[in-house]
């Protein structure tokens, strides 16, 4: 299985890695047909465990190598990595004021985007749509810079990568499904709407990996795009959803235990 993997094409890896993660999504979704209801103090560590991965992947991942590789560049490498960084939140923040969602436990008076009549369910599904398109992005990129034979593009690096997010994809399915039931959703509607937020992950992995390889010298601008959009959903969306309860300590060791998991899955594979 391991050589098979070894020997696809960057393009094809993205692919099957995205794929994975995507899969994790629907085992997370999966959960519905077990539970109508998930305890909130869990949900809020799930959440918190999320945005832990999403901080340690974005530096350890994406901005280290992003930076690694400028210093083989013209420009000072702080400077392919800032632009890189902010170009990233800039563009979740334009997506973010466009496409119509609802963050989780927040009432549909507070659903962002473009005003819509869309229920509630379709809000929620977009509201996680919209925080898998970095994610996807950040493993195709990391996998289309192995064609790039830098030092600092690893396939296991690209692969610790696919693993960590794939992990914290497994309470992202959860978030959407189980709420969904809750709501009044058959389990298999409930599944379904979950495990669709993760359906964007293949589509933004397969396009950031055709990205960089086409024009190599975006890469270090690319691993940085990734790392500023993931930052900016940390910011904007898990941490504020993680806390809305007042679970504030569940939700701390949360991310103090998603972020060492992703930073020990990248120390020692990558």
């Amino acid at each position: 299985m391991v050589v098979w993997f070894t020997g696809l094409h960057p393009v094809a890896q993205a692919l099957t890695a995205t794929l994975f993660t995507w899969f994790v999504t629907a085992l997370g979704a999966g959960l519905v047909f077990f539970f109508k209801e998930i305890n909130r103090k869990v949900l809020d560590g799930m959440l918190g465990f999320a945005a832990g991965v999403m901080i340690a992947a974005s530096y350890w991942s994406l901005l280290a190598p992003a930076i690694e590789m400028a210093e083989e560049g013209n420009l000072p490498a702080w400077v392919p990595a800032t632009a890189g960084f902010l170009l990233g939140g800039g563009f979740l923040w334009v997506i973010d004021k466009i496409l119509p969602h609802l963050h989780l436990g927040f009432p549909i008076e507070e659903a962002e985007g473009i005003k819509t009549s869309w229920h509630r369910s379709i809000l929620l599904v977009l509201a996680i749509t919209l925080h898998n398109i970095p994610e996807g992005l950040a493993v195709g990129v990391a996998f289309g810079a192995l064609a790039s034979d830098l030092p600092a593009a690893s396939l296991a690096g690209a692969v610790a990568l696919a693993l960590g997010i794939g992990i914290q994809n497994f309470p992202e399915g959860t978030a959407v499904s189980v709420p969904l039931r809750r709501e009044g959703f058959s389990r298999l509607k409930s599944f379904w709407y979950g495990q669709l937020s993760g359906v964007v992950e293949p589509i933004a992995g397969v396009l950031g990996a055709v990205a960089v390889i086409l024009i190599k010298p975006i890469l270090p601008y690319a691993l940085a795009f990734a790392a500023g959009a993931m930052i900016y959903v940390v910011v904007e969306e898990l941490i504020p959803e993680s806390q809305l309860e007042k679970n504030t300590d569940i939700a701390t060791m949360g991310a103090m235990v998603g972020f060492a998991v992703m930073m020990t899955l990248d120390v020692a594979l990558g």
